[in-house]
């Protein structure tokens, strides 16, 4: 089943975009929370030319709250990019009080869905996402890859618009 999953449905952009970053991400990271606002205003600025897929990589030896985060994103169902956003917003306090409250703000539905075994029947996803990760050599959070190839340079704006051939 976990087989099934799509890698690649956790789209910000353009789906139709010529260029795609994919972000190995750990929303308890404060690397990843860093990158967080340079990716969004990278898309934001690429004229629809560059789209961003999200991909779940815990780093759960690190971060005890990282795979509850994840499991809570998922969960959000279609409002996973404004739980996305609310958990690297907040990613100091992610306890499930916290998820929930995040969920509500999000918009989620159903809030308290987010966590407990509700959530737990989104770890396939997770582990799908986390399995890729590793198969394509992702040690740490964020790794990025930009159409299928390592990125290496600095998670800045100016970087990465140089990089994808957007000047600046």
């Amino acid at each position: 089943m976990s087989d099934a999953i799509d890698l690649d449905r956790h789209v910000y952009g353009d789906p139709g975009a010529a260029i795609t970053i994919v972000e190995y991400g750990d929303f308890e990271c404060p690397y990843c929370g860093a990158a967080f606002p340079v990716l969004r205003k990278l898309i934001d600025g690429s004229d629809g030319r560059v789209k961003l897929v999200y991909r779940h990589f815990p780093v759960f030896t690190k971060h005890p709250y990282a795979l509850t985060a994840a499991l809570a994103a998922e969960a959000a169902d279609d409002r996973f990019w404004p739980m996305h956003d609310q958990l690297f917003k907040h990613q100091a306090r992610l306890t499930d009080p916290d998820l929930v409250a995040y969920a509500t703000e999000a918009g989620v539905t159903d809030p308290e869905s987010v966590i407990g075994e509700a959530a737990q029947r989104f770890q396939p996803a997770v582990e799908r996402d986390y399995t890729a990760g590793v198969g394509e050599g992702v040690r740490g959070t964020p790794t990025l890859f930009v159409d299928g190839r390592l990125y290496s340079g600095r998670v800045e704006l100016a970087a990465l618009r140089s990089t994808l051939g957007l000047g600046r």
